[in-house]
């Protein structure tokens, strides 16, 4: 079924119909799979600026249609290029993080990152209370990633049709970690997670990484290496590239008090 914020931007490309004020954008409907039968995001043509996510949010959620950034700069150019699929897609609900994340964590390979408990699967990390409103800083993490963040070279805004932030890979069929996990469904059934313990919310997006602002942080050791041990299932590439011997330098250097996640696939 065709999203209707979507369709209603295909006749009103500055959304007036649906209060909205957008500027020049166009639609986006190339997958892997072909022509999708209906657009999957809307994306500004032209370069995001500060204050811009913050502006739409309100009205843009209030349809049905949620924010994020996307980068067109980057080798395979913007969405259009990522190889979409939602041919295979799952439904998020389907799922339990805690499975998902087991399986992967069974998963890895010897002789890489432990936890601290181990081998063996250590369980999930607790839920945090957030200490700051989960949309407001993410309005203000894609403002401070349009600030010379060096991952994202030319980030667009995009307005994608999901209920909820962590659906956003999904409603899209987001394939950046193919090599890992080849349905977004499954993806976005651990950030339904995150976004329950954490306060995650989906912010930036490339062809292979994924960019979370984070409102309820580890703040302890311990949480750290718990949330840790998660993001290494989740997306072991993005740990052992930068912290190969263990997760208690992984856990205190992008987990404990970060107020972003970053997670980047081979």
């Amino acid at each position: 079924m065709a999203p209707e914020p979507l369709t209603q931007l295909a006749d009103d490309p500055g959304g007036r119909s649906l209060g909205l004020v957008l500027p020049p954008g166009r639609l986006i409907d190339e997958t892997d799979q072909g022509t999708w039968p209906y657009p999957l995001l809307w994306q500004a043509d032209a370069p995001a600026t500060r204050g811009q996510w913050s502006a739409l949010e309100a009205g843009c959620r209030a349809v049905g249609l949620l924010p994020v950034l996307v980068d067109v700069g980057g080798h395979r150019g913007g969405p259009e290029g990522w190889d979409l699929m939602c041919g295979n897609l799952s439904y998020p609900e389907d799922f339990e993080a805690e499975d998902i994340l087991a399986d992967y964590w069974n998963a890895l390979p010897q002789g890489g990152p432990t936890a601290p408990s181990g081998r063996a699967w250590p369980g999930l990390a607790p839920a945090r209370r957030p200490d700051a409103d989960p949309d407001a800083l993410a309005a203000e993490t894609a403002d401070t990633l349009l600030d010379g963040d060096t991952l994202l070279r030319e980030p667009h805004l995009a307005l994608v049709p999901a209920e909820r932030n962590a659906d956003v890979l999904a409603a899209i069929g987001w394939t950046g970690s193919l090599n890992h996990e080849d349905d977004p469904g499954v993806l976005s059934a651990v950030l339904r997670s995150w976004e329950t313990r954490f306060g995650t919310r989906v912010v930036a997006l490339t062809a292979d990484q994924l960019t979370l602002s984070v409102a309820a942080p580890p703040t302890t050791p311990a949480e750290a290496e718990a949330v840790a041990a998660e993001h290494l299932a989740f997306c072991p590439d993005g740990v052992t590239r930068h912290h190969r011997t263990n997760l208690h330098t992984y856990a205190a250097e992008a987990v404990r008090t970060r107020r972003t996640w970053a997670f980047r696939w081979d």
